[in-house]
């Protein structure tokens, strides 16, 4: 799923391209994309867009009349810019935003259809799809360290929550824990002043550093390679790859739908997290330390 620093690069794009343009048309290639009915689709075509920015991890295109599109990419949506009237086709086609200048077309790898576009009216359509998450890049210490105890949870799960913190998902965060020395099942009201202020410090580099990087990179044309994994990352995508830091193989654990990776000696001391899964299943066989493992 795409996050802040790449929704941040797609935004300027964006803006660049179409603030201040006239959205013509829009093209439906899926019509279960749409997961609104009032205000129509069909209201947001003639106006023009005034504003293009984020509402956690989702998209705005504020238009003329107080109206707003509101995408939401979710793990495999991506955005390309075409030339006018560029064609809606092929299975992965979601939709085309036309513009006389240009068409940016939406799609979706896999056969899952999980993006979303909503259209809604006014402020408060806008919170109705706003998780409420903090916006820790414009927010002070104490306000991070507010939302980070709001509930007790392992750190992973507390900074992809998006009711507790805004465009944090699994890649950034495996980074930001391992530039911050930090397990990623430490409890968050077990930290410590210094530890909190270390992740805060953390959250702030890594993002940035990385809007920096992907910005660069795009050079000013428009971002095609919105990828999670990305070569110059730390410890996500990197698995049984030695840490940039220190050596050690990098470890990773799987839970549901998402995985947390992490220097085991860098962030843990040494020792190897369990895997619900796997460590339930080789139970005493389950090594507990890194040279348990090392070659």
């Amino acid at each position: 799923m795409p996050e802040l620093p790449d929704l941040t690069v797609y935004v300027e794009a964006l803006a660049d391209r179409v603030l201040g343009s006239r959205l013509e048309r829009v093209r439906l290639g899926s019509p279960f994309l749409v997961r609104t009915v009032d205000p129509p689709l069909e209201a947001a075509q003639g106006r023009t867009v005034v504003g293009v920015g984020l509402l956690g991890k989702r998209i705005v295109f504020s238009l003329e009349g107080d109206l707003h599109l509101v995408v939401h990419l979710m793990i495999a949506g991506r955005l390309h810019w075409k030339p006018a009237g560029a064609k809606l086709a092929g299975r992965h086609a979601l939709a085309a935003f036309d513009f006389a200048h240009g068409t940016l077309t939406l799609t979706e790898a896999g056969s899952r259809r999980r993006a979303a576009l909503h259209v809604v009216r006014g402020a408060a359509g806008l919170r109705g799809l706003d998780r409420g998450g903090l916006d820790v890049m414009r927010s002070p210490l104490e306000a991070f360290r507010a939302a980070l105890v709001a509930e007790n949870h392992t750190l992973k799960r507390a900074l992809t929550d998006p009711r507790l913190f805004s465009g944090i998902g699994n890649s950034y965060s495996d980074e930001i824990l391992h530039a911050a020395c930090l397990s990623p099942l430490q409890l968050t009201r077990n930290l410590n002043d210094e530890e909190s202020g270390r992740l805060y410090a953390a959250v702030l580099t890594t993002l940035r550093s990385w809007t920096d990087r992907l910005r660069a990179e795009a050079g000013g044309a428009f971002p095609e390679k919105v990828t999670a994994f990305r070569e110059g990352m730390a410890v996500h995508g990197r698995f049984h790859r030695p840490c940039p830091e220190c050596g050690a193989p990098v470890q990773r654990i799987v839970y549901a739908e998402n995985e947390a990776n992490y220097c085991a000696r860098c962030q843990t001391g040494g020792r190897l997290l369990a895997d619900r899964a796997l460590s339930r299943l080789l139970r005493d066989d389950w090594p507990r330390r890194l040279e348990d493992v090392a070659d």
